[in-house]
């Protein structure tokens, strides 16, 4: 066995109190049976670990021993930012190094702060994926990473929405961003910094370039400014609609934000009859009438023609499947 495992056995029986061979089993991602070798070698190691038989008992360590064997490893340290988020972690290929970091973390408090911790781990849980999707299979991400940290250069197959749909490109990673359970790679190619989505890379190899990250550049900042370009360069037209109370109530949760506080923001004075007219920001004909459409009745399309002909061909299409004449 590895040493590393065996320090994490001794930091969790400093940590825990009392633990059974099942608790080291699934902790360390073992069998029973191995965590009874490991810990009958951390015995023959001189470490005083005794065993309490019977219901609720358990190894645990003579009283009074602790370790200060508690230095975290590179690894570790960069796993201190995922120990919130197991999912993530594991996408990053870190989930051992967070568990490892987790135990020495725990062993090196106090036993108040210690079961505080413990106490605030067990009732907060981050689940990054949205709702109604999928996580999506990343299975070059932990390549990526590394070439992230390294400083080097990555040659990439990669899938995008225009054509050609399949290009080949040497990308100079900057950073990863994790948005709504999807990972994003931030890069230099071809002398502009690009975003990739990680899912669709194909194939990747890291290569012999290294080169520098720029020094001002702020992964953030960039994150904060391609969101606002994204917006602006997807919605290219607008829309006039009328909406019902209910329509109005409805729209946040059958658009995109942008559009729904567009729409708020231009929101005329409700009519007689409670409905309002307000312009929406559109990407496109087909797009804004399958949007639009999960409102029903409570939307009408007043402008422009493009679009309320399509709303009327497809209702029209919608009616006439139904039977309704």
């Amino acid at each position: 066995m590895s040493a590393g495992r065996l320090l994490s056995l001794l930091l969790l029986l400093q940590s825990r109190g009392r633990v059974t061979a099942r608790a080291v089993a699934e902790e360390l991602g073992v069998s029973v049976r191995t965590a009874y070798r490991d810990v009958a070698r951390l015995q023959d190691a001189g470490v005083p670990v005794y065993a309490e038989p019977g219901r609720g008992g358990g190894y645990r360590l003579l009283d009074g021993y602790r370790t200060r064997l508690t230095g975290l490893s590179e690894g570790e340290a960069r796993a201190l930012l995922f120990a919130g988020l197991p999912g993530p972690a594991a996408d990053l290929g870190l989930a051992a190094e967070v568990t490892a970091a987790r135990l020495k973390l725990l062993a090196a408090l106090p036993a108040g702060p210690r079961e505080e911790a413990a106490r605030t781990a067990a009732v907060f849980h981050l689940d990054v994926p949205g709702w109604y999707r999928e996580p999506e299979p990343a299975p070059h991400l932990p390549l990526l990473v590394d070439a992230t940290l390294t400083g080097r250069a990555v040659d990439v197959r990669y899938r995008r929405w225009r054509e050609p749909r399949e290009v080949r490109r040497r990308l100079r990673p900057y950073g990863l961003v994790l948005k709504s359970g999807t990972w994003y790679l931030v890069a230099a190619a071809e002398q502009r910094t690009a975003t990739y989505r990680v899912a669709h890379v194909l194939d990747a190899a890291v290569s012999d370039e290294r080169f520098d990250r720029p020094a001002g550049f702020d992964l953030g900042a960039y994150w904060a400014s391609y969101l606002d370009d994204f917006e602006t360069r997807r919605y290219t037209g607008t829309a006039t609609v009328r909406l019902s109370p209910r329509g109005l109530r409805r729209l946040p949760d059958n658009v995109p934000p942008y559009v729904a506080r567009a729409a708020e923001a231009a929101a005329g004075a409700p009519g007689d009859d409670g409905w309002v007219e307000t312009v929406i920001p559109v990407e496109s004909v087909p797009h804004a009438c399958g949007e639009l459409l999960r409102l029903g009745a409570d939307v009408e399309v007043v402008a422009p023609p493009e679009l309320r002909a399509a709303m009327t061909a497809t209702v029209g299409a919608l009616a006439r499947a139904y039977g309704v004449r």
